[in-house]
């Protein structure tokens, strides 16, 4: 959308310029090297500024509505990104302890395997 909204910037912005440059004589439109049919007064000529005005506004409208976007989404991966970080490092840390445990469970069982156990004879 950033791109579009350039576009259209641009496009109202070389149209101003070409009707500002190449319009000598009151109440006639050239644009491009070409007359603009139907412009015969200078409020046709306002009129035509303020198209190109409205165009240019819209066009910034779009760039900028698409760069908000933009940095709303940039801004949302980053949260996901640092949220999947966390959760990964308590992972990580539930994952050790467990592993502790369970050595210190095996241990147990090896000390108890090595300590021999007195049997009493039946009667």
């Amino acid at each position: 959308m950033i791109f579009l909204g350039l576009i259209v910037v641009f496009a109202a912005v070389a149209v101003g310029v070409a009707g500002v440059l190449d319009n000598s004589g009151e109440a006639q439109m050239v644009l491009f090297g070409d007359e603009i049919p139907g412009i015969t007064q200078q409020w046709h000529v306002f009129l035509a500024g303020a198209v190109v005005a409205i165009v240019l506004m819209v066009g910034v409208m779009i760039a900028a509505l698409g760069l908000k976007r933009s940095i709303g989404v940039r801004r949302e991966l980053k949260d996901l990104r640092d949220e999947h970080e966390e959760s990964m490092q308590t992972l990580e840390m539930e994952r050790r302890k467990l592993q502790q445990a369970l050595a210190q469970a095996r241990r147990g069982m090896d000390d108890q395997a090595a300590v021999p156990v007195q049997r009493v004879a039946p009667n």
